[in-house]
Order: structure tokens, then C-alpha cells, then sequence
């Protein structure tokens, strides 16, 4: 499948936007290595990515550098990341077709209910078989661990409201 889709990801703006991708799963990893229990959400983009949570910017720094880092010398695995909205989707689109399929004929609400339980029992195992589906997309479509000449220019400190914003913007 990789294959088929590697002129699409390699068009630059989507090159860039997965190499980031990988990297803010690499520093999302070990922000939480080091301070057990943080809270943190990450955006990616072509020119960087956006972490958001209550740490300080120098701790965001000094994580985005050691994740590239670590990540041009070859610990690739760094790129995926099990909270990561790949897998959320994937598991959302796998429970879904259960429950198509699992209702599928049912045309009243009494043949709903009787299925009920088979059709929880297929969404668990959806869940359960969507989980290495979502890491080997993320793996092979959604981020990339190839980070080249990528270095990262600066890192930013917003607040937006009650949230704490840090953008690390990156360039090739």
C-alpha cells in the first residue's frame, strides 16, 4: 500500500508535515519519560508542530532537540506514539464497519436490540485488531522518521487562555 502511495507523501508539504509529526511523537515520548503524569497535546505542520501543556519552554527545547537527535541516529521507532489521533481514527473506522456490518439487515428496533450483543462484541474486537492497524499506518503513512537536514529553528512559548502553547518551528 506504501508503495502505491509514495508519490503522495512525498509531495513536499506532506514530506514535512509527517517528518514533524515524527518528531513531536519523539519529544511527546520523552517529555513523559522524564515528568511521569504530564498532560500534553501535539499538532503537526509543514513548518513544525505545536505541543500543548503546562511545561516550561526550556524543557520543550531541550526535549525536541535530543528527540531529533536520537531520531537522525537511527531510533526510528521514537516516530510512532500510542495516543497519537492515527490510531483514534483507525479505531473509529474499524468500529464503525462492525457496527454496519453487525445491524446490517436489522430494519426494526427489536432486531437492533437482539443484535446488540453481538455487535458489541464486534466493536471490541475491532478495537482490539485496530490498535497495530493504527501503528502501522502511523509508521507508514502518517509520520516519518527520515528527518534528514531537518533542524529546528526556534521554540516558542504562547498562552492561550488557560492553555500553555509551545511551537517548534522546524526547516530543511
Amino acid at each position: 500500500m506504501q508503495q502505491t502511495l509514495t508519490p503522495l507523501l512525498a509531495v513536499p508539504v506532506i514530506d514535512r508535515t509527517r517528518r514533524n509529526h515524527g518528531l513531536e511523537h519523539a519529544t511527546m515520548t520523552l517529555l513523559a519519560q522524564k515528568y511521569r503524569g504530564v498532560v500534553m497535546v501535539g499538532r503537526s505542520t509543514p513548518n513544525g508542530f505545536y505541543l500543548y501543556g503546562n511545561v516550561s519552554t526550556e524543557v520543550v527545547a531541550e526535549a525536541a532537540h535530543e528527540a531529533l537527535r536520537r531520531m537522525k541516529n537511527g531510533e526510528r521507532s521514537l516516530a510512532v506514539h500510542p495516543t497519537c489521533g492515527t490510531n483514534f481514527v483507525v479505531s473509529g473506522i474499524f468500529a464503525a464497519l462492525a457496527a454496519f456490518l453487525g445491524f446490517a439487515g436489522a430494519n426494526t428496533w427489536r432486531a437492533r436490540w437482539g443484535r446488540l450483543p453481538i455487535v458489541s462484541s464486534l466493536i471490541t474486537l475491532a478495537f482490539i485488531f485496530s490498535v497495530p492497524v493504527g501503528m502501522a499506518v502511523q509508521r507508514e503513512i502518517t509520520t516519518s522518521a527520515d528527518m534528514r537536514d531537518l533542524q529546528i529553528v526556534s521554540v516558542e512559548r504562547r498562552l492561550r487562555g488557560p492553555t500553555v502553547e509551545h511551537f517548534v518551528a522546524t526547516a530543511d
